[in-house]
């Protein structure tokens, strides 16, 4: 998928509006946002707490590289009204079902080989803002694309309510992991749940403790 340049401003200018209402009338931190290649596939990998992140996200990282796109997989649901079907879709989101849609799954990986796409592995919002575990999909979809993989970390967002100030939340964006020796294994079940426990095991490391999985 190719975004033309007014759409690229629409959502720039969007991210913005939204970047007002989260960092200067609340206060969202981006730490670690230099970790985001400028160009190439990159799949941003994200803990999954608040409905919030779908669009702060997009604002984290369109604030250093305006005029990119964040595409993004979202519940096919979220595209029954017309009217903000249409508004999500100019945002680079498009609908996926909740069980396996190899549709959607072709349009990720062909994504990743040169755009930015955000992924939520695992699956399901945890508005207690604990992580959970990563879906096995994730690190399949690692393995055939090979994109480069940002762990990314919120905290605090599944806390906010709306409207709000003052509000305290941040978004941390780790070092591109390195895949290398699992890439060398069989392209299996076990290798892929290899992949996505790294991931994890990296989003986790960048939550505060209390946020982290239990005994992690």
């Amino acid at each position: 998928m190719k975004a033309s340049l007014l759409r690229r401003v629409w959502v720039t200018f969007s991210a913005y509006v939204i970047g007002f209402y989260a960092s200067v009338v609340n206060r969202f931190r981006i730490e670690g946002a230099d970790n985001i290649p400028s160009r190439g596939g990159v799949l941003l990998a994200s803990n999954h707490i608040s409905g919030y992140e779908t669009v702060f996200l997009p604002w984290a990282v369109l604030r250093h590289y305006p005029l990119q796109m964040l595409w993004a997989p979202a519940k096919e649901e979220l595209f029954d009204n017309p009217l903000l079907g249409a508004m999500f879709r100019s945002w680079g989101a498009f609908p996926v079902r909740r069980r396996r849609d190899t549709r959607a799954g072709k349009t990720i990986e062909n994504l990743l080989q040169s755009q930015k796409v955000m992924l939520f592995p695992e699956g399901t919002r945890n508005r207690e803002g604990r992580l959970g575990k990563g879906n096995r999909g994730v690190g399949k979809l690692i393995y055939d694309a090979r994109p480069v993989v940002v762990p990314t970390a919120l905290s605090g967002l599944n806390r906010w309510k709306f409207p709000g100030f003052g509000q305290k939340a941040r978004v941390s964006f780790g070092a591109p992991l390195d895949f290398s020796d699992l890439y060398r294994l069989e392209n299996c079940k076990e290798t892929h749940i290899l992949i996505v426990e790294r991931v994890m095991e990296a989003i986790g490391s960048l939550l505060p403790r209390d946020d982290r999985p239990r005994g992690g």
